[in-house]
């Protein structure tokens, strides 16, 4: 993926592989500040252990404000507690505030409101197999790496509204976002992994140039 962005033209200050002030640029390496970023969140008593399947799930699951994202959870384990002191083994909830209107200014899509509890609810931080989830991560490395602004697809604008509530949570100022357009095809679907033939490793294997593909 490195390799192919650097042959499309773009070049970046730091990361995994030019290093930086804000190492380790791989999530595997950063365990140790989704571990604070969790115990700060759990010891305040603003997650909770979910016993739920994938079957509970699947069965109970009301529908998705996007065709891409989560449904909202039910609240089946929402009363449990525990004095766990390390998340492994069990998924963990964030528990969001009912009825709570979301609002933030986007620097591409502008104005956006999501009602906790009806577009989102309590939504996992902290998977069973022992892995931070992508809304714990993401904030984690925002908060220590001092980002200030998050540019990425519109396809995870809900999951936005989750993230401020953490940042909240966290007692730290939110960075600015920008959530740019998907790139589509030519009936306006959105490409993905299953378009392989449309990815950078193909179009370069095919003999396409960095300008044909970034365009005039």
């Amino acid at each position: 993926m490195l390799d192919d962005l650097r042959w499309l033209g773009i070049r970046w200050d730091e990361g995994p592989d030019v290093g930086g002030p804000f190492g380790p640029y791989r999530q595997s390496e950063r365990r140790d500040y989704y571990l604070r970023a969790w115990r700060d969140l759990r010891e305040r008593g603003l997650l909770y252990p979910c016993s739920c399947s994938r079957r509970d799930l699947a069965e109970a699951a009301q529908a998705p404000h996007e065709a891409s994202d989560e449904g909202v959870y039910t609240g089946r384990c929402r009363e449990r507690t525990s004095a766990a002191t390390d998340p492994a083994g069990t998924t963990w909830r964030f528990r969001v505030p009912d009825g709570r209107a979301i609002d933030f200014n986007d620097g591409s899509a502008g104005e956006q409101s999501y009602i906790a509890g009806r577009d989102f609810g309590d939504f996992v931080v902290w998977r069973r197999d022992d892995v931070p989830a992508y809304q714990l991560a993401v904030v984690a490395d925002d908060v220590a790496m001092e980002v200030t602004e998050v540019v990425r697809g519109r396809d995870v604008l809900l999951s936005t509204a989750r993230q401020l509530l953490l940042y909240e949570a966290l007692r730290v100022t939110p960075p600015a976002f920008f959530h740019c357009p998907l790139v589509t095809d030519d009936t306006g679907a959105r490409l993905a992994k299953r378009h392989d033939a449309l990815s950078l490793r193909s179009l370069r294997a095919s003999g396409a140039t960095p300008a044909s593909v970034v365009g005039p």
